[in-house]
């Protein structure tokens, strides 16, 4: 039963470097940063880090007045940290799947809940979808990442991206979204029928839809957090 072992169990599953760069998926669900500089990561993933590393929560009118006042509206979901240093760090966020992308000169919207880390390199903004904030807890918001650099963000379960094309919009349940391209600016709809046909609740009235050209990231889950507001 040698395979039960505990030098086995080690063997198997201990930190393999892989020479991937910035940022290496030690697993699925977990995200090593090679720092040597600074990163920025989603407040409260660090789950191990070695090396000599310090964690700085981001002050809130570090990013611009603005921000700070979109901060107070977003609440705690969208709070950051930046780790200094030089080390191996560690991230995950309560088991979700994790994307890696290099952006080059490129854009991407991510939902402020699922954007794990970001070099800082790549530029940040968040953008809070007004007309849905007062149908759902919290609103929705999310982070508008440009530039050239590496991001990571978080999936439940295995992502499926959709093509958008001219003439062929995507309507997504917005619990459900992830991502999508710098160049698309999704329009807010709601659906009385669809609200009665699920018979949930007010939130499941919403939907997002995408006309242009490019991509939009969904998730075979609905996130928790973004439940409709109580009346």
């Amino acid at each position: 039963m040698n395979r039960y072992s505990i030098t086995e169990f080690v063997k198997q599953t201990e930190q393999k470097d892989r020479g991937e760069g910035f940022f290496e998926l030690e697993t699925p669900r977990m995200l090593e940063v090679n720092l040597d500089g600074q990163v920025w990561a989603k407040a409260g993933s660090m789950v191990a880090y070695n090396g000599d590393i310090k964690f700085v929560r981001e002050g809130i009118l570090e990013h611009g007045l603005g921000t700070a006042f979109k901060k107070a509206l977003t609440g705690e979901g969208a709070s950051l940290m930046k780790a200094n240093g030089k080390g191996k760090l560690y991230l995950a966020d309560t088991g979700k799947k994790i994307v890696i992308l290099h952006l080059q000169n490129e854009a991407i919207y991510v939902n402020g809940n699922d954007l794990l880390a970001f070099e800082p390199s790549i530029k940040w903004n968040i953008k809070i979808m007004k007309k849905i904030a007062g149908m759902m807890a919290g609103g929705l918001f999310n982070v508008r990442c440009e530039g050239t650099g590496m991001i990571a963000f978080t999936t439940h379960y295995e992502p499926i991206t959709l093509r958008v094309t001219p003439g062929n919009p995507v309507v997504t349940d917005p619990n459900a979204t992830v991502a999508w391209s710098g160049n698309l600016q999704p329009e807010i709809k709601t659906d009385i029928s669809f609200k009665t046909f699920l018979g949930r609740g007010s939130g499941d009235s919403i939907q997002m839809k995408f006309e242009g050209d490019g991509f939009v990231v969904i998730q075979p889950y609905e996130e928790i957090n973004m439940n409709p507001t109580q009346g």
